[in-house]
């Protein structure tokens, strides 16, 4: 037997969630399909940033649109989740790096964005106390902040799941095929049917792109992180680097998250990682060479998650170039959480109204039709 939806989305993640949920908003009833469970893999195990920091302009529109959302989140999906808004600042480590800092902001501001401000050494070490003296500055982004990954993720299934969509979880998406303008897809021993089909999959969505005819350059990644030991407290804003692989932020225990973009070898197949503590040994010694207090810390635990990385660093959102009734959402490239309730909004108005006010031409999987994939995922 079909089951009808309104709609099918197939991945957990935020991004699926969240798309879930403001169809559901606007009065349509979608199933959402995910393997694992919602949050498994990346959604769940990031570092939490909530960053309008350094992303690349074609996906700032979609990070501000995102942000007004994450600052009533509680209003939206009855869960605060965690969400704490102490600013990202971006360190510069000497002057080179400050100039490169000072360029991006120019560039910034001359297409109209004011988020990214520059700062001197005295404004850095009022924002970052413990930073070492030698940093000279660097660029800040005030209303940034971070949250709870696989709480929010949660809190976006729970209320769209509350509001009507189906779940489906623990049982992977096959036979996915479009049938006299029907999209069709198997779950298990169940059937369900759709005019749309939104390619929320994250690490696994290159492979459905593939299998429906529009291969894009993605890579498999998993970015790994880890979790000290508390020490005093030192810092409230997310901190990251100019030049080196490093992100951190301390929790109110003391306990510091530290990530930054090292990889760990992911294994699609098993949902497996094998970490490089190596990298890890290396994000260690940075953060103790720029905070002293961190020199005491151990580091209790660590972990990687698995996501898509597209080759230009920045994801596939819109709809399908070839397809009716078919939109992607995927390739976050590790900096996906903060754009989940911002890029489910959008999704949603796609969807609803064939179109947004939200800047997202740049995004478009239309970009990669003249060029050859050097991967699929």
């Amino acid at each position: 037997m079909i089951k009808h939806a309104d709609a099918i989305i197939v991945g957990g993640g935020i991004h699926g969630c969240s798309t879930a949920l403001h169809l559901c908003l606007a009065g349509l009833k979608p199933v959402l399909i995910e393997k694992d469970y919602a949050g498994r893999h990346a959604s769940g195990v990031n570092a939490g940033g909530v960053r309008q920091l350094m992303r690349d302009v074609a996906e700032i529109p979609l990070s501000i649109r995102s942000m007004g959302i994450w600052e009533t989140i509680v209003d939206l999906v009855d869960d605060d989740c965690g969400f704490e808004s102490h600013g990202q600042v971006l360190v510069a480590e000497n002057d080179a790096e400050l100039d490169a800092c000072r360029a991006r902001v120019a560039d910034l501001n001359a297409h109209g964005f004011t988020h990214e401000e520059l700062i001197d050494g005295a404004e850095l070490r009022r924002l970052v106390p413990a930073v070492a003296e030698s940093c000279p500055g660097g660029v800040v982004s005030r209303r940034d902040g971070a949250a709870q990954p696989a709480r929010t993720t949660t809190a976006f299934r729970r209320k769209a799941e509350q509001l009507g969509a189906t779940i489906r979880e623990g049982i992977a998406a096959t036979n996915i095929r479009r049938e006299h303008g029907v999209w069709h897809v198997d779950v298990g021993a169940e059937t369900f049917a759709s005019r749309v089909l939104v390619n929320a999959a994250g690490a696994w969505a290159g492979r459905f792109a593939t299998q429906l005819g529009e291969p894009v350059p993605v890579e498999t990644i998993a970015p790994m992180l880890m979790i000290t030991s508390p020490v005093a407290h030192f810092i409230d804003p997310v901190v990251i680097l100019r030049g080196r692989k490093l992100s951190f932020k301390q929790f109110p225990n003391g306990t510091v998250l530290i990530g930054g973009g090292h990889l760990a070898a992911p294994d699609q197949d098993r949902n497996e990682t094998v970490l490089d503590w190596r990298k890890l040994a290396e994000s260690a010694r940075t953060v103790s060479e720029l905070f002293e207090v961190m020199r005491s810390a151990t580091i209790t635990r660590a972990w990687a998650g698995i996501e898509a990385r597209m080759r230009d660093d920045i994801p596939v959102f819109g709809p399908s170039a070839l397809h009716e009734g078919l939109f992607h959402q995927f390739g976050f490239s590790a900096h996906g959480f903060q754009l989940g309730p911002g890029a489910g909004a959008v999704m949603a108005e796609l969807i609803v109204h064939g179109g947004t006010q939200t800047r997202i031409g740049g995004l478009s999987i239309e970009r990669f039709r003249k060029t050859t994939p050097s991967a699929t995922a």
